[in-house]
């Protein structure tokens, strides 16, 4: 249901300490976006679709581009 879940997952746990759901969860939550861990699981096994005002609260509760999380990890490494 969405193109992102995979690369979501990849990214969170690639943080620098890894980022739990519910880490994820409280720093949307903050953002005045409230979705909880089940859901943003949904999301990563691409069970939910997201909505574009979503992605953008993830990208930015996460630190990263917003196209990171369309990009395949090789592309994300380089920039492209």
């Amino acid at each position: 249901m969405n193109l992102i879940g995979p690369n979501l997952r990849a990214i969170r746990l690639q943080c620098s300490p890894a980022v739990t759901l519910e880490d994820l969860a409280g720093r949307l939550a903050a953002r005045g976006l409230y979705i909880d861990r089940t859901s943003l699981g949904r999301i990563e096994r691409r069970e939910r679709s997201v909505f574009d005002f979503e992605l953008v609260a993830i990208a930015d509760a996460l630190r990263i581009d917003l196209l990171d999380l369309f990009r395949s990890p090789k592309r994300r490494a380089s920039g492209k």
